[in-house]
């Protein structure tokens, strides 16, 4: 099977020349923290936006995790 590659995005193209030099293990470490701390971050804010715009609260929360929502299989 034949996997098509896409070109690559210009945030990768910048990624790619910006680490086209040797990056430390300590260093490369500390960066992967702080992309994913800054994707992290994105992902609370998004879920806060929902939270406030559909007026959510503790009792949807405790409603949502004793749901059941999951499609029953066929047999």
């Amino acid at each position: 099977m034949t996997k098509i590659q896409a070109p690559l995005t210009e945030p990768q193209l910048e990624l790619l020349q910006m680490f086209a030099r040797p990056v430390d293990v300590a260093d490369w470490q500390n960066i992967k923290v702080i992309i994913t701390q800054y994707f992290a971050d994105k992902a609370i804010e998004e879920a806060n936006k929902v939270w406030d715009n559909e007026g959510w609260d503790n009792a949807k929360i405790q409603e949502l995790l004793s749901s059941h929502l999951r499609t029953p299989y066929k047999k």
